[in-house]
């Protein structure tokens, strides 16, 4: 019975994303919804001008739609955890659309300061964390396969920010190629929905497994026009959303730490890009090529490979994680 629900709404998903798909990209063309490229990439990158950017949209409203119909045939419940899911999906996706909106209007790659995003984010974590609470959820770091338990007060409060923040930044750093973050999200949500699945304590687990396959089956729909050479970039609206989610599913489930393996790729594009700054101004010289690392990548492979590399090693880290999260 589970795998059966979790085959036909991820069947669902894709047939919904992909004819949201061919309704939406139009659409963004029309109206020149085009991300402009960096500087560093335009001789690389070049065939990627004009490409329309917001195609977060194409994954994010077929999810809502078949979330809502799962709900009012009494397939999904409503709970406190899954209140927290939903409101943490629709939150980071609306600060995505601005920023990606912004940029549409202004025609450059400057929407939302830093200071603009940070602020937003903290208030969802904010938000995220009362939720939390509400739901009778303690406020502790639990490692599962050692059965250790931290308690941490208000000061998981922070780390939610934190894990928030990073997992959805980092996410929007590994969207520079065609399908990566797509197709790295694909695997990652697929391994968060099987942990959540195993999670019987978790109050609203199947709801929150069930909504992950919905995200997946959707994304398999978006991945057909991401895919090489892309139609559509997600843009800030499906990063940020992406990202968000996946950090908010490993929050609910316990799996905090979890999230260095799950998102194992994600990880390694941040670290090196912090690696990068930092190194750059101790030294004022580069410690790679060109970051994020996957450019570097395309120095010595071409774009598909780089891709195919990167899903693999995502594969990896997601069969390590279920091991960890499922049966120890």
């Amino acid at each position: 019975m589970v795998l059966a629900t979790s085959t036909l709404v991820v069947f669902i998903g894709f047939i919904l994303s992909v004819c949201i798909g061919i309704i939406i990209i139009p659409i963004l063309r029309k109206i020149k919804a085009n991300q402009s490229l960096s500087i560093y990439l335009e001789r690389t990158h070049n065939s990627k001008h004009g490409t329309p950017t917001m195609g977060g949209l194409i994954f994010i409203i077929p999810t809502l739609i078949i979330t809502l119909l799962m709900i009012i045939f009494g397939k999904i419940r409503i709970s406190y955890n899954f209140i927290v899911l939903i409101f943490t999906f629709i939150s980071y996706a609306t600060i995505g659309f601005i920023d990606d909106f912004l940029i549409v209007v202004k025609h450059n790659n400057k929407g939302l300061s830093v200071n603009q995003k940070f602020f937003l984010q903290l208030i969802v974590s904010v938000i995220f964390f009362y939720l939390f609470m509400k739901g009778g959820n303690e406020p502790l770091l639990w490692i599962h396969s050692l059965g250790i338990k931290y308690k941490l007060g208000f000061f998981y409060g922070i780390v939610i920010l934190f894990i928030l923040v990073a997992c959805s930044n980092a996410v929007n750093i590994t969207d520079g190629l065609d399908g990566l973050a797509c197709g790295l999200s694909i695997i990652s949500f697929i391994c968060i929905s099987i942990i959540a699945w195993n999670t019987g304590w978790l109050d609203g687990y199947r709801d929150i497994a069930l909504f992950g396959f919905i995200l997946v089956g959707c994304l398999f729909g978006f991945l057909l026009f991401n895919s090489h050479p892309a139609k559509v970039f997600m843009g800030d609206t499906g990063s940020l959303c992406l990202g968000g989610t996946l950090a908010c599913m490993c929050i609910l489930t316990r799996c905090e730490l979890l999230l260095v393996i799950i998102g194992i790729v994600f990880v390694l594009e941040t670290v090196t890009c912090l690696l990068q700054v930092g190194y750059f101004k101790l030294t004022r010289k580069r410690l790679f090529p060109i970051t994020p690392i996957h450019h570097t990548f395309e120095r010595f492979y071409n774009e598909e490979d780089v891709v195919h590399i990167f899903w693999l090693i995502g594969i990896v880290g997601a069969l390590i994680s279920i091991i960890f999260g499922v049966f120890l």
